[in-house]
């Protein structure tokens, strides 16, 4: 769509790679220093000279109003989208980080797992079944409680029982090995 010889857009195309040569150390000089990281300043020089192409071809900024303070005006803002990116992607490691400590297993880390289910299998049906949909399953108290059938309250009492009487059993379990 205007790109064959003789068209508007590759008329405007020699302008632009014209521009692209002059500006690509300043736009990248920008970059480099306030990102830190080679990789980083040549994707963002990369998505800066993308952007401008499209802004070209979509006719939102004609090309004789593009300049090299211009490019680097659109740099700065990918620059802040990148940070942008990069603290929500680091909010994001730091949520997971905070649910895998909230996570850990207060359990001996050498749990006897032939102890573990004979203990297990000693707990009556509907505590075997709410231990099993919240631990092995990863589900949350409520949606524990809608497969039991039991409101949100009664689950979270259920399961309070039901690990006090694993933790007792395993320990009975446990000492009958000796």
């Amino acid at each position: 769509m205007g790109t064959e010889p003789g068209s508007a857009g590759a008329a405007g195309a020699e302008p632009v790679a014209a521009l692209y040569r002059r500006a690509l150390p300043q736009v990248y000089g920008y970059l480099l220093p306030r990102c830190g990281s080679t990789v980083v300043a040549e994707d963002l020089t990369a998505e800066t000279f993308t952007a401008a192409v499209a802004a070209v071809r979509q006719g939102r900024v004609p090309v004789a109003e593009m300049t090299v303070a211009w490019l680097v005006g659109v740099a700065r803002h990918k620059l802040a989208d990148h940070w942008r990116r990069s603290a929500r992607e680091q909010r994001g490691v730091s949520a997971v980080a905070v649910l895998a400590e909230e996570a850990d297993d207060p359990w001996p880390e050498h749990l006897d797992v032939q102890v573990a289910h004979a203990a297990l299998a000693r707990l009556s049906g509907p505590q075997r079944a709410a231990l099993t949909l919240r631990y092995l399953d990863g589900l949350p108290v409520a949606e524990v409680a809608a497969c039991l059938g039991r409101s949100l309250h009664a689950t979270e009492t259920l399961l309070v029982r039901a690990r006090a009487a694993l933790r007792h059993l395993y320990r009975e379990e446990g000492s009958d090995d000796d």
